[in-house]
């Protein structure tokens, strides 16, 4: 007769097979979604401003250098 042994199973096993099998798709859907934001984002000037002028590389491209003189408000 065939002997019937339970396995206990760590509660951390779900989670960590969907992470392991998602986690991938779902990282680059994010950065995706991410980037077209701060691309959607840039023309406004609180974005422009506290964010894109501050990465190292970029920065000086979105510098505002109109002068003072062409802006209306």
């Amino acid at each position: 007769m065939a002997r019937v042994v339970f396995q206990s199973t760590s509660p951390l096993g779900q989670p960590k097979m969907f992470l392991r099998n998602w986690g991938p798709s779902l990282g680059m859907w994010g950065l995706g979604a991410g980037t077209a934001a701060l691309f959607v984002l840039s023309v406004t000037p609180v974005v422009r401003n506290n964010f894109l002028t501050r990465v190292p590389v970029i920065g000086d491209y979105f510098e505002d250098k109109t002068p003072a003189s062409d802006k209306p408000f």
